[in-house]
């Protein structure tokens, strides 16, 4: 079989890219469903973009890679394809994009803009072996045959490595290295840390929280775990966060727990410190604390010692012991070298015709909206410079 362009990965940036490859295109899968990413994210309603999305919400090795496609394709431009589908949305926090139906509505979006472009796609179809001697020549199996596919254009866009109960597997990374694209050597993002039995006693407990690992700081709630801390800030700093370093918790990120404390010593002397504590922070975190604060009522305690107290809460220092690693990563950090593409088509500098997209190349977004987003914008990149004649 000839075609166009095959695109391995019917996911977010597969699809994407199929709506806008052109004529004679296919998209390949192993699931039995296209976007099954899509389908559970943001609790089944898909956090789809995010209205703040930009270059600095991203990580890479080259933090000026992202640019050409999410300045060319933004947010704004998946809004309108959302509106013009007829799907109601709305903003969460912190401009994070939801469906107010179904995640499955994007799905329908995409797979409706495929059918529009007239692109194909086979499903339930595996990947045997990638060739490439002046066309790719890809070898699948569908429905126990096999198929030799070959194409003039190929595009990678089967993800990183995370939640590999889905099937991720890290087929670009190989297929990259075939060709001789360099890797940034991937690890679990967006990923809770683990402590071991630590914070056990504290499971369930959720706070507002400020929290940063070698990075920017990020206030949302925390949550710990039966094995260690998890929540949207802890998710965001895990993406900075590398073995044996420590991270800083702010357990009062909105008020000056000096401020509170000086005030209370004035009003309420005779209390004791984790009386007054457990009035701004959960009591059973404050009795954890308890070994390492002042047995002393707050009329005993000076300025500077109060002072010193609350600079430990707001700087909390922590060394995890590791992460959940890829099983319950959102996203997986690193992946295709952003040097070996060029940042306009998506195309690798040293092998014409071949594309590499999405969660596959080393381009990771904050949580909320931000990789569904680069998936969006890579996957137009790709699709229109290859409709384009690139």
């Amino acid at each position: 079989m000839q075609v166009n362009t095959l695109i391995l990965g019917a996911g977010a940036a597969g699809m994407m890219a199929a709506a806008h490859a052109g004529p004679s295109t296919l998209v390949v899968d192993h699931a039995r469903a296209p976007g099954e990413k899509i389908r559970i994210s943001g609790g089944g309603r898909c956090n789809f973009t995010n209205l703040y999305a930009e270059p600095a919400n991203f990580i890479s090795g080259n933090p000026h890679f992202m640019k050409s496609a999410l300045s060319r394709y933004t947010q704004w431009d998946f809004i309108d394809l959302v509106n013009s589908h007829g799907i109601a949305w709305h903003e969460k926090t912190l401009g994070q994009l939801f469906c107010d139906d179904s995640a499955r509505q994007i799905v329908a979006l995409l797979r409706a803009e495929m059918d529009r472009a007239g692109a194909q796609m086979w499903l339930q179809t595996s990947i045997d072996s990638v060739t490439h001697d002046g066309e790719f020549r890809v070898t699948l199996t569908r429905d126990g045959r096999s198929t030799v596919v070959t194409a003039h254009h190929l595009i990678l866009a089967t993800g990183g490595k995370s939640i590999p109960k889905m099937g991720a597997t890290g087929l670009a990374y190989r297929i990259a290295e075939q060709f001789g694209l360099p890797l940034v050597t991937p690890r679990p993002g967006l990923v809770p840390l683990t402590f071991g039995d630590t914070f056990k006693p504290l499971a369930g407990i959720a706070l507002p929280s400020r929290i940063s690992a070698n990075g920017p700081a990020f206030t949302e709630a925390a949550l710990f775990t039966h094995r260690g801390l998890s929540g949207p800030a802890v998710l965001q700093a895990s993406s900075y966060w590398t073995e044996g370093e420590t991270i800083t918790l702010d357990l009062s990120p909105d008020a000056s727990l000096f401020d509170l404390l000086k005030t209370a010593r004035q009003t309420a002397g005779r209390r004791s410190l984790t009386t007054v504590l457990s009035q701004h922070l959960p009591a059973r975190l404050v009795v954890y604390l308890d070994d390492d604060l002042p047995k002393s009522n707050l009329a005993d305690l000076s300025d500077a010692k109060l002072a010193q107290i609350a600079d430990r809460l707001h700087h909390w220092q922590l060394t995890p012991a590791g992460s959940e690693g890829y099983r319950t990563a959102e996203v997986t950090l690193g992946g295709i070298d952003t040097d070996a593409l060029n940042s306009a088509t998506m195309e690798a500098k040293t092998v014409p015709g071949l594309f590499a997209i999405g969660e596959a190349v080393d381009v990771t977004g904050w949580l909320g909206g931000y990789n569904f987003q680069w998936a969006w914008s890579s996957g137009w990149a790709a699709g229109t410079a290859i409709a384009a004649g690139c």
